[in-house]
């Protein structure tokens, strides 16, 4: 069975770690990362690192939040719907947390790993 998708790409991989900006220190100073994105994400920030050139970045993601996999939709909307219709294990609704966020989405895989789908913005 064939299915066309709207996902684009392997955007970003969440790690979890204990001090973000020790974390950035290491992945910039150490070993010659850029920072990509550095935005207020709730109490705390969202801070994306990668190597020059790289197409996907880490999420240097602090405790509390979710690891794992971002992949990158041209239309989270329809790929939600399309993917829930299928009996896919996706949140119940699209999650929007305001203009400087895109809006996302979880889905499961049949062994349970969380993928998040991100709208490209």
């Amino acid at each position: 069975m064939s299915t066309r998708t709207r996902i684009t790409q392997v955007a970003t991989v969440g790690i979890r770690v204990s001090d973000q900006r020790k974390a950035t220190g290491f992945y910039v100073g150490t070993l010659g990362f850029e920072v990509r994105r550095d935005v207020p994400f709730g109490d705390g920030r969202w801070i994306e690192v990668a190597p020059p050139g790289a197409a996907t970045t880490l999420a240097l993601v602090p405790e509390g939040l979710p690891t794992g996999i971002r992949l990158t939709t041209l239309d989270v909307d329809a790929d939600h719907a399309d993917l829930r219709a299928r009996g896919v294990d996706a949140d119940a609704e699209v999650l929007r947390m305001g203009p400087a966020v895109p809006p996302m989405s979880a889905v499961r895989d049949p062994d349970g790993n969380h993928r998040i789908l991100v709208e490209h913005s």
